[in-house]
Order: C-alpha cells, then structure tokens, then sequence
C-alpha cells in the first residue's frame, strides 16, 4: 500500500435519529444496528484497511468515546484517535485531522469518510478510492464522491455536476451545484435530469489542497490549527485541542469549502452506499418475514402486521397486532412507537422528553 495514502474516520455524532438504540452515551456508530456481529465503525475501519496501513487511519471522535473506539478497535493505536472536545461539525473536524496528517507527512492524500455508512460491495469501492488518490496526487482538486441514484431520496443531498471533465479522467466531472435534503418533487426533477448524483459525504484530496482551501475560504478555523502546528503529534496537542477547538464555529464542510471552491470535482460510483441514517433506510438493508417487517427479538409474536421494525430485547415478550408501518423498539426503560412515515419527529421526542425530565 501506498504509503502517502491516510484515511479520517468522523465518527463524532450522537445518531439521534436512531434514537432509542442510540443514545448519546452510545450513539450508532459503536452499535450492531445490522445484526452482522460487528458494529458500524467496526465495519468502516476493516474496510479502510483496505485501501491504508493501520497507522495511516486515523479517527475523530468526541471525547466521551475515547474508551468505546479504544474497545472496538483494539488494533488502532490510540494516538490515532483524535479528540473533539466539543461538537463543532465537520470543517473544525477535517481541519484538526488534516493538520496533524500533514505534519507527519506533507505528500499525504487523505480520503474522509463517516463512520456509520454501509458499503456492499468493498471491492468496487477500494478500487474507486484508489483511483482518486491517483488523481489528487498530481491535481489540485477536492474530490468527493458522488453515488448514482437509484430513487428520488429526500433525506439525502444532492450533487449536480457539468460536463466539464478534470483533465485526461473522462468519468470525473466538475461540481455545479450542491443541494441538502430537496423535497420529493425537486428530487424528481433531479433524477430526470441525468446531472445529478447523491453526495455520499466522502472527500478524496491532498493534505495540500484542502488546506490552500481552508486558507482561502475559512481563515479563522485556519489560523486556529496553523497556530497549533508545533504541537502536533506531540504530549501539547491534546493542551492545545482542548484550549482551541471550541473557538472553532459550527460549520460543515460542504457549506464552508465545498460550495465556495472553484476546483471541486465529483467522481460518480456504485458500490452498493446507503447512509445508515434513519431507521427508513435501515429496513431497506434488513432481512423481512413474509409479511415486510423486520424483527429482532427472541420472543416477538405477530398478528396480522405488516412492514414494520420491531426491536426488542430477547427477554421481553412482546405481542403485535393490526400494525402497519410502525417502528417498534425498547431499549432499557424506553419504549418508542412511531410511525415509519413520520420518524422525522424523533429528534423532536428526543428534546422534547429531555425537557420532560427536567421539568420534573
């Protein structure tokens, strides 16, 4: 493996749309939300291993889950994984792990990928990766990956490109525009047009190029890891982090760099992506009785159900009956009934029971 190629695993979120499984204390990247024996990050970091060495892998993580990525990853060594002391979104993440990758080596190409994100079929998807890593090693482009669409998806963003291609790669092509979330009509719209891919939240570039970026489009967030550069990979980096990195403000790198810069290119893929981020498209992934639902429970009985995800632990007896479409799931002393249709109102529940409980 090419020694110049890294990988940053962003892995910071609290996954409150999968509340109740996932909690801020354990969020859903640390879980089994697939039933395969093996968590989401667990996943991912097998998959990087792929494409990087183990040293060259790098995690950035809130604090609090310093001993849940130290426990499922026991082969990544724990200077690998960078400390967010606070939530600041993804341009402060990126920004601190690109700094610290170039200081250790200032030819890195580095690819950013989420935690929490199902890849099918892995062979495609290295094979992809490394040929973007080819192209940023001589360009000076911020790539990122756009994933073919199969539907009209409304939880997803949208890349539209041009038919402008990036030098001798006839199947990259530059970005136009980027749009979050549209509504089901103009995601319609997108897919007829042809020039529009989903935008998967994964970036290939050169440690280079993405800080010439973050120079020119977000100097504050700049200037604040261009002060730090001494301390990197040093005992003063955490010092440093915890004393900065709340100066950081509150932005994503999509909107701070990917829709300002003028050299931003998008490579289309297949490789079988779904961003694991509501329980909607988790029930895609998940295996189905006759009847539609998905179950996870030793002792779950239904009647006349359909289409529906029951989560129980095994211990609990659980009858169902004349439901359609629901999300039915109990973790500890919490029970959530919703439906699928409307699953965009958890994080609603989740603020609104926070407030429950301290009112009382």
């Amino acid at each position: 493996m090419n020694k110049n190629n890294y990988a940053v695993i962003m892995a910071g979120g609290i996954g409150s749309r999968f509340w109740p499984i996932s909690t801020e204390d354990c969020p859903k990247q640390f879980l089994d939300i697939l039933n395969t024996g093996e968590t989401l990050i667990q996943k991912t970091f097998k998959r990087l291993q792929k494409i990087c060495i183990d040293e060259n892998i790098f995690i950035v993580t809130n604090k609090k889950y310093i001993d849940l990525c130290k426990n499922q990853l026991p082969n990544l060594n724990s200077k690998n994984i960078l400390c967010e002391p606070m939530m600041r979104n993804t341009a402060p993440c990126i920004a601190y792990a690109t700094f610290k990758i170039e200081n250790l080596n200032k030819d890195a190409n580095i690819l950013v990928a989420a935690s929490d994100h199902l890849i099918e079929d892995e062979e495609e998807f290295v094979k992809i990766v490394n040929d973007s890593f080819d192209i940023t090693k001589s360009n000076d482009v911020l790539l990122t990956l756009g994933i073919k669409p199969l539907w009209p998806d409304t939880g997803y963003g949208y890349i539209q490109y041009t038919d402008e291609k990036l030098n001798s790669y006839p199947n990259v092509s530059k970005v136009k525009t980027f749009t979050e979330k549209p509504n089901q009509d103009l995601a319609l719209s997108f897919i007829d047009s042809g020039d529009f891919l989903w935008n998967s939240g994964m970036f290939v570039w050169s440690a280079k190029s993405i800080n010439i970026a973050f120079r020119k489009h977000l100097r504050d967030i700049y200037d604040i890891f261009e002060e730090g550069k001494q301390f990197y990979n040093t005992n003063d980096e955490s010092k440093y982090i915890e004393r900065v990195f709340g100066l950081c403000k509150n932005i994503s790198i999509d909107y701070a760099i990917m829709e300002k810069a003028n050299n931003v290119y998008v490579y289309p893929a297949s490789f079988g992506w779904t961003d694991l981020g509501t329980w909607g498209s988790l029930y895609k992934k998940l295996s189905l009785d006759k009847n539609e639902n998905t179950i996870t429970g030793k002792n779950v009985i239904t009647y006349d159900c359909n289409s529906n995800i029951v989560k129980m632990p095994d211990k609990k007896v659980v009858i169902l009956q004349g439901l359609e479409g629901y999300i039915i799931v109990e973790k500890d002393d919490v029970l959530l009934v919703c439906k699928k249709e409307e699953e965009q109102q958890i994080k609603k529940f989740v603020s609104d029971l926070s407030k429950f409980k301290n009112s009382n």
